[in-house]
């Protein structure tokens, strides 16, 4: 960065500090590399932190100021890129600022003027202002990750406050440096991090507490004019859609539609601007700009598409399209698909606003459930936004439309992402879709097979799953066709405990057994916790409300065996109760090999419950 100068080489305690320093440095670097062999993280934080301590002490009276606030600031660059984020707060930004301020820091970060008068008291043309304000977001960020890192959940009401707090820094300092424009860079900056910290608690249904951070970030592009050029076009479109979302999540459809809108008019000035200037526009800017238009046109969409129909007083209710059938219609074929081709052109564009008109921050993916609402108008269009995204996955659409590309399912920029495929047919079984589900699932199916890239193995392996939940959460809907013998069931995939356990792992697999789908579901989810691929692992989410089903299963009759006492194994035997044991046994496995055991109380109770029954089953 421009405000670190160039080191003075040739005095010899320079020298000595600097090697001092890229000893430590690349100590915790080579530790940082050593995988499971480096020590426990505090024990590392401990020794760079002593050695960062000492050094800093011993060479503070030896240097000139300028150049110990610069090294001490860039160290905690360095840290932060080894993701050292607790040293770098600790032993290098704060100890910077804390030549400003001899109270807390936290207690100057309420009111602007004592925050100026704190950090800037030569005011903002002083040669160390760049620095400091560097640093001030900097351990602003730091303080963010070392909340992430300590494995908190950030629902807890201390790690939600200290993010918060994150935010309502981060907005003071850029407020000070807004009417600087040499200070743009910290600007673009801060919006970053806003986004990133609300992003993720977006995910955790904080959507009201974030909004006006967001908010912010979008008028703090607005306002700097360095940043209103088309290169950060692609940027501020995506602050717009998550100041949207927001509204969205918080039930204010209508506010997140007109600023949406609001949205388009920025754009649109901007294009008019371009178009103003003598430079002919580019095939890249057109690109940016049709690519924040669609970002806007979709959050737009992902309201109207409900709302002409509710406002449509004239309307006569179409029947709905059968999936099988929707090769023998041409397109479009009802009132969504003709606000579609309206609004979008090509496949891609209109699944997008598919997926975003169908997304709900307050949906989870398990338990499956219709719309709430019990207005038919809403689920009529909601069956019509899946039956739309299946004829576009098909690649009927496509023909229909008469455009090229008719390979839709695609890893690369062309066409459907497999990543949107894979999201749209798990919003169909969150939907309860169940025929859309099964179709798009052939689709998605044939294209993740055709990967030889392992990153889409976690796809198959969720998609799977949710495939052997269906006939568990709605017994008798579809016919099953997978059976035990279709998956991993490896000797080794668990303990082999007891012969009494062992026993019971038989009788349970007994065909015909009405706990068949819950043990195929079972032993599934194991297989996949069981390989050493982190990264084809299923996402906690989905592991946890699997084991919270299966566990709802099986809860009433397992409380009974245990209830049982030293006739444990005699109920077992008398109501054939050993496959819940087994699942129960499973289930705990799936806890361990996943650790997800700290997530949720339930799963203490699900302990307790099998080693009171492991401890009758020994007494028996």
């Amino acid at each position: 960065a421009a405000f670190f100068r160039p080191v003075a080489r040739g005095n010899p305690v320079v020298d000595s500090f600097e090697a001092e320093l890229r000893r430590v440095l690349g100590s915790l670097r080579r530790l940082r590399g050593a995988g499971e062999a480096k020590p426990p993280q505090h024990d590392l934080h401990r020794h760079g932190a002593n050695t960062l301590f000492n050094i800093w002490i011993k060479y503070k009276p030896r240097l000139p100021e300028w150049y110990y606030n610069e090294r001490l600031v860039k160290v905690g660059d360095a840290l932060v890129q080894l993701k050292e984020y607790k040293l770098a707060l600790l032993q290098c930004y704060e100890r910077y600022l804390q030549q400003f301020v001899s109270v807390n820091l936290d207690d100057v970060m309420d009111d602007v003027h004592r925050f100026k008068s704190a950090f800037f008291p030569n005011g903002f043309r002083d040669k160390n202002a760049a620095l400091t304000f560097h640093a001030l977001q900097a351990r602003n960020v730091c303080i963010y990750q070392t909340v992430c890192s300590s494995g908190r959940n950030l629902q807890n009401q201390e790690s939600l406050q200290t993010c918060l707090s994150v935010l309502t820094s981060l907005r003071l300092t850029m407020q000070v440096a807004l009417p600087q424009e040499n200070l743009c860079w910290l600007i673009y900056n801060g919006t970053i991090h806003i986004y990133t910290i609300c992003r993720r608690l977006m995910t955790m249904g904080q959507s009201a507490k974030v909004l006006e951070y967001l908010l912010w970030a979008s008028v703090c592009m607005e306002s700097s004019i360095p940043l209103l050029s088309v290169h950060y076009l692609t940027w501020r479109a995506t602050l717009y859609t998550a100041v949207s979302q927001c509204y969205f999540d918080c039930q204010a459809g209508i506010h997140g539609e007109i600023f949406a809108r609001r949205g388009l008019i920025k754009i649109d000035e901007l294009k008019q601007l371009e178009n103003i200037s003598s430079s002919p526009e580019n095939t890249e800017t057109q690109k940016i700009f049709r690519e924040a238009t669609l970002k806007m046109s979709v959050m737009i969409f992902k309201r109207a598409v409900y709302e002409s129909r509710r406002k449509s007083n004239s309307f006569r209710r179409e029947s709905k399209v059968n999936p099988r059938k929707a090769v023998n219609l041409s397109w479009p074929r009802t009132t969504t698909e003709r606000l579609l081709v309206e609004m979008f052109d090509g496949a891609a564009a209109q699944f997008l606003a598919i997926l975003e008109a169908l997304s709900d921050s307050s949906r989870n993916l398990l338990p499956p459930h219709p719309p709430v609402p019990d207005e038919i108008a809403i689920r009529d269009v909601t069956s019509e936004l899946f039956s739309a995204g299946l004829e576009i996955l098909s690649g009927n659409s496509l023909k229909k439309q008469k455009q090229e590309n008719i390979f839709v399912v695609t890893a690369g920029e062309k066409g459907v992402s497999g990543d949107a495929a894979v999201k749209f047919v798990k919003l169909a079984f969150s939907y309860e879709e169940w025929g859309v589900f099964y179709s798009a699932l052939e689709f998605v199916d044939n294209f993740l097979q055709a990967q030889d890239d392992p990153t889409w193995k976690k796809a198959e392996t969720e998609l799977k799953l949710l495939t052997l939940m269906q006939p568990v959460v709605f017994p008798g809907i579809f016919e099953r066709s997978f059976s035990i013998s279709d998956y991993n069931t490896k000797e080794g995939s668990t303990p082999q405990g007891s012969e009494k356990m062992q026993t019971i792992r038989k009788e349970s697999l007994k065909h015909g057994d009405p706990f068949n789908d819950l043990m195929i579901l079972a032993v599934t989810v194991l297989s996949c916790v069981s390989t050493s691929e982190q990264n084809v692992h299923p996402d906690k989410e989905i592991l946890v409300d699997v084991v919270m089903c299966l566990w709802q299963k099986c809860k009433t009759e397992l409380q009974q065996i245990q209830m049982s006492g030293s006739d444990c194994l005699e109920y077992i035997h008398r109501h054939k109760a050993y496959q819940c044991v087994h699942i129960l046994w499973i289930v705990h496995e799936i806890m361990e090999k996943s650790n997800i055991a700290d997530t949720n109380v339930m799963f203490a109770e699900i302990t307790l419950c099998l080693t009171a029954i492991l401890e009758n089953i020994a007494d028996s």
